[in-house]
């Protein structure tokens, strides 16, 4: 029998998901970030070249929302605009070198967020416990690799 002392699964995923947003968000912080920035730089890190206008849809969020947090990002020097050469009406979005290094912080960031998070958990737990949940995501529709926040950006 499950115990409900604690909430149901659902509670739990629910509690567990928003305090690791928070203090995600805290970590990126530290690096002058936000967690829509942070998530949009690894967007690009991933697939680099995809136009903003892609970009938006794979993200599900409005495509003026996304002009703006690339506007931020590259007047920071982070991002970069290029003419898409299939055409030119299109612009594909780049990491800069000072945005590899950025991500590279938010990778290890990310790293040591993760063990924070789960350090009472082996390796083969966790190995189970992201099996378990990407098979949630998976049969709940979520696109992988992307918050569902960006759709009520």
């Amino acid at each position: 029998m499950i115990s409900t002392s604690r909430g149901g699964s659902a509670f739990l995923l629910a509690q567990l998901g928003a305090h690791a947003a928070t203090r995600f968000g805290e970590r990126v912080a530290e690096l002058d970030l936000t967690l829509p920035q942070t998530g949009l730089l690894r967007a690009v890190a991933t697939e680099p070249g995809r136009s903003q206008q892609a970009l938006a849809g794979r993200l599900g969020m409005p495509a003026s929302r996304l002009v703006a947090l690339v506007d931020g990002l590259a007047e920071r020097g982070l991002l970069e605009r290029r003419r898409n050469p299939d055409d030119r009406r299109l612009h594909a979005l780049h990491l800069t070198a000072t945005g590899e290094e950025m991500y590279g912080r938010i990778a290890e960031a990310a790293r040591a967020h993760e063990n924070d998070l789960l350090e009472g958990l082996d390796d083969a737990e966790r190995g189970v416990l992201q099996s378990l949940l990407g098979r949630i995501a998976e049969r709940q529709g979520m696109t992988p690799g992307v918050h569902p926040g960006y759709k009520r950006a």
